[in-house]
């Protein structure tokens, strides 16, 4: 099984037949190579403190969910504590850096994201060895009971935890190196776009290596890799030490972005957001945690700042993808490539842009009921009076209720027929595909 997995990967890196690189590699590239980009020109489009803040905890966001899918999506294996790796390795970090500015010795901040990545590691090999020794849910059940330990440890030992209030730090540590003091807002986002790249190419290296294809293997058929030969267990076993190495990443440059590490760190609160944006994003595309991260810091910060029922919408998100999309948003994508490999992409835009309209009015029905509802129910002792979109209401009058049913009624109406536009548009374009039409 091992040539065969080399080979295979062998056989991926060989050009086309005319020296030049297959569609598929010449994709891989443009991929990254945007990624990269998109990395490098960001704080200079989106310049404003809140946008780099936005950013930075992207960054940090996409390092945790790609470590957490070493465990789902590549592994099978569904945890419910993945935060303590990357809380404990935050909270690791976080001492050796307040030693550092003590003068106990020297350490540079850029490395501190490597500290926080050992320690998550350490913690790895400890509560790894006992998670894995079962699989599916006993795994997932076991997985919870640690994190919900760690929780109430973190109040237990105040001395290494920093009780209820955390520990704060200072990440303006030692002399300026080029300049670089990790003050400002946008240097703090370049350290954590070089870690976050970094992480993900190591991530992406490590799916091609034979221990990425015997932990897929052993995703799909646990039996079948037993009966040719391999530990299930120590493959599980590896693999949650590899995921707590790059989650501790992301908790030793949440330390620096935050300056600050509480128990919220290790908490299930945290370990379940990481479950969301990977379940959103998709786990079973490399870059579908990444799509997934980015979307749920939306959520958390962006939409957060505009509304206080943002856990309800994100919930919403979340049930309508887990129903309807079960693959995530990334397959979504995926399912589009065919059609512009093969040049039908341009057939379906119409109608595309029909559903989207639709999903517009049916979202502005959502959030004026929403927000209508909120008002009433939660913030009534501030009175009736309020302002959505730059429209000026009461929330108590009839009129903001009878234009949130006519959305609903006319996005319902304008959905269906949306939905059955692209059902037919979709089955042409494939018919044309599998005929060799053009």
């Amino acid at each position: 099984m091992k040539p065969i997995l080399r080979h295979s990967y062998q056989q991926a890196m060989i050009p086309d037949g005319h020296g030049a690189l297959a569609p598929r590699h010449l994709a891989r590239y443009l991929i990254w190579g945007l990624t990269v980009l998109v990395m490098a020109i960001a704080p200079l489009i989106f310049s404003s403190g809140f946008a780099i803040t936005l950013l930075s905890q992207m960054g940090i966001m996409i390092i945790f969910a790609l470590s957490y899918n070493m465990l789902l999506g590549q592994s099978g294996m569904l945890s419910f504590g993945h935060a303590v790796y990357s809380g404990m390795g935050a909270f690791i970090a976080v001492h050796v850096l307040n030693q550092a500015g003590a003068g106990a010795y020297w350490f540079p901040v850029s490395l501190l994201p490597l500290v926080g990545g050992l320690g998550g590691a350490l913690f790895g090999v400890l509560f790894g060895y006992v998670t894995t020794r079962k699989a599916g849910t006993t795994f997932a059940m076991i997985t919870l009971g640690i994190g919900e330990m760690v929780f109430a440890s973190s109040l237990m030992f105040p001395d290494f935890f920093g009780g209820e209030g955390g520990i704060s730090t200072n990440r303006v540590v030692g002399h300026a190196v080029l300049g670089i003091t990790y003050g400002p807002g946008r240097q703090v986002y370049y350290l954590i776009a070089a870690w976050c790249l970094l992480s993900m190419i190591a991530m992406y290296a490590w799916t091609h290596t034979p221990l990425g294809r015997i932990a897929n293997a052993v995703r799909d058929n646990a039996e079948r890799a037993e009966f040719v030969g391999y530990n299930t267990q120590r493959v599980r076993y590896l693999v949650v030490i590899l995921s707590a190495f790059f989650a501790g990443i992301s908790g030793g440059l949440s330390v620096i972005n935050f300056e600050i590490v509480s128990a919220e760190n290790v908490g299930a609160v945290h370990s379940g957001s990481v479950l969301l944006a990977t379940f959103i994003g998709g786990g079973g595309f490399f870059f579908g945690p990444v799509v997934g991260a980015v979307i749920f810091v939306l959520f958390a910060v962006a939409l957060s700042s505009l509304t206080q029922a943002w856990l309800l919408y994100l919930g919403l998100f979340f049930v309508l993808m887990v129903m309807f999309v079960p693959g995530g948003v990334s397959s979504l994508l995926v399912k589009q490539a065919p059609l512009l490999a093969k040049r039908k992409l341009g057939r379906m835009l119409p109608s595309y842009g029909v559903a989207l309209g639709a999903g517009v009015i049916l979202l502005a029905a959502l959030i004026l009921t929403v927000e209508l509802t909120y008002k009433l129910q939660i913030d009534s002792d501030n009175g009736t009076s309020m302002t959505l979109l730059g429209i000026a209401f009461d929330a108590a009058s009839f009129k903001p209720w009878v234009a949130a049913v006519a959305l609903w009624l006319a996005g319902a109406v304008a959905w269906r027929a949306a939905v059955a536009r692209v059902h037919r548009a979709w089955d042409d374009v494939q018919a044309e595909i599998a005929g060799g039409g053009i």
